[in-house]
């Protein structure tokens, strides 16, 4: 996380219980994290393309539901990194349970009859969306990479290139945001010692964004 004395801008005082690690306002004053907020970017523009694109192919709706959510996702960090106000961290965080729910209601539909509904995990999913904390989204996750693994290796294994590949997209973008994290500190000083240009390939948590969007816009592929 960033350490404290970071200046202000358009938006005022940070009230987000989170300040990551990257400078406020410092490319911009419009923009509190300016890499991290443009970074979300790929978890909108590709995944609005890729729910016109299942509208008009006529695919299932949940194809359509899974690039929604991951867009909601995007355009909630986007407003949480450039205002790192409150209300718009809860804007990032509560979407990233909700998508969560409907990825595993999808991976679970994905030998479903045709037009049926699964009930049963559909109120399990909502009651579960409830319980809003960082273990549930690590358990959703979980599930996730789980169901993932069994239906590449076992069910369709000619998938098994793309679906390993977004798995390890994913897990790089988690060792990022742990670097992120964990060096800040050294992060932030190797930034003031180095160009700018070169200073930007180390937001790291820019680079979560980027690495996890494409892993799960991938992961929505070979569903």
């Amino acid at each position: 996380m960033a350490p404290a004395g970071d200046r202000e801008g358009y938006w005022g005082p940070t009230t987000s219980t989170l300040d990551w690690c990257e400078e406020n306002y410092a490319v911009t004053w419009y923009i509190a994290e300016f890499w991290n907020t443009v970074s979300n970017l790929i978890m909108i523009l590709p995944p609005i393309f890729g729910a016109i694109q299942s509208v008009r192919s006529g695919l299932e709706k949940r194809y359509t539901a899974s690039y929604l959510a991951l867009t909601v996702v995007g355009m909630g960090s986007w407003c949480f990194h450039m205002t790192l106000k409150y209300e718009m961290q809860l804007l990032d965080e509560l979407p990233m349970i909700y998508s969560c729910c409907i990825f595993v209601y999808c991976m679970f539909e994905c030998f479903k009859m045709k037009n049926s509904v699964n009930y049963h995990l559909l109120f399990t999913l909502v009651l579960f969306s409830l319980i809003v904390t960082m273990v549930m989204y690590g358990m959703l996750v979980f599930t996730l990479v789980v169901r993932s693994i069994y239906i590449v290796t076992w069910v369709y294994p000619w998938l098994r290139g793309l679906g390993y590949t977004s798995l390890g997209v994913f897990l790089l973008g988690f060792l990022f945001w742990n670097i992120d994290n964990i060096f800040c500190d050294s992060l932030r000083n190797f930034r003031k010692k180095v160009p700018p240009i070169i200073g930007v390939t180390t937001q790291f948590h820019a680079w979560w964004h980027i690495l996890t969007g494409l892993g799960s816009y991938l992961h929505i592929l070979f569903r």
